[in-house]
């Protein structure tokens, strides 16, 4: 899920937060052509593939190699394993760039009855919401899809978005810092993490 800007939001969203917070877990740029080392790949399964990215996106520095890993990371998202599924999520994606929200919402609840492991269906579902204004059922989303992958930068940033509504600095720096535990080249988690710390330092004094 993308960070974007809201409105408001519930306060009932926080506890349901503060519970995701809890665990001590390991931690968007525009894609630009540069060179990234690339695992060998080929006889791994999905899940192989994933951890070997996940620890390349935490060691790697350099914002740009690590958008480009993040990039690999999410194709491996957008995979389901499925023929079925992954049409279901092409239809999905269609009708929200059509405006077709209903449509869409009924196209991801489809995938997510048919396949409920698999957790880029509740993110894309949680992105939705959140457009929509659905706040909390946007997190109840985030809840699921970090069940299924914690280290779903994605969710987390999303999480954080919403969290910053409610005008919990403290809260919503964790969450940040979790994506930052995960793709430490983060622009956006860089930048919030340093606005949120200094601004509670102040607060402080």
């Amino acid at each position: 899920m993308s960070a974007m800007r809201l409105l408001a939001m519930t306060s009932a969203a926080v506890p349901l937060a503060l519970s995701l917070l809890v665990p001590a877990l390991p931690a968007v740029a525009q894609q630009k052509d540069v060179i990234v080392e690339q695992p060998d790949n080929t006889d791994s399964s999905p899940t192989q593939r994933l951890d070997q990215l996940y620890a390349q996106l935490k060691r790697e520095r350099d914002p740009d190699k690590a958008s480009s890993i993040a990039n690999q990371i999410r194709s491996e998202w957008n995979d389901s394993d499925s023929a079925t599924i992954n049409l279901l999520m092409q239809w999905a994606d269609k009708a929200i760039e059509e405006k077709r929200n209903p449509a869409a919402l009924d196209f991801l609840d489809e995938a997510i009855a048919l396949k409920p492991t698999y957790p880029e269906s509740w993110n894309r579902r949680a992105t939705l919401n959140f457009v929509l204004g659905n706040y909390r059922k946007s997190m109840t989303d985030i809840e699921q899809v970090l069940k299924l992958e914690p280290r779903h930068f994605g969710a987390l940033s999303g999480m954080a978005a919403i969290l910053a509504t409610t005008g919990n600095d403290a809260i919503t720096l964790k969450a940040w810092e979790r994506v930052l535990d995960i793709y430490p080249a983060d622009r956006d988690a860089q930048d919030q993490v340093s606005k949120l710390t200094e601004k509670l330092a102040g607060s402080r004094t």
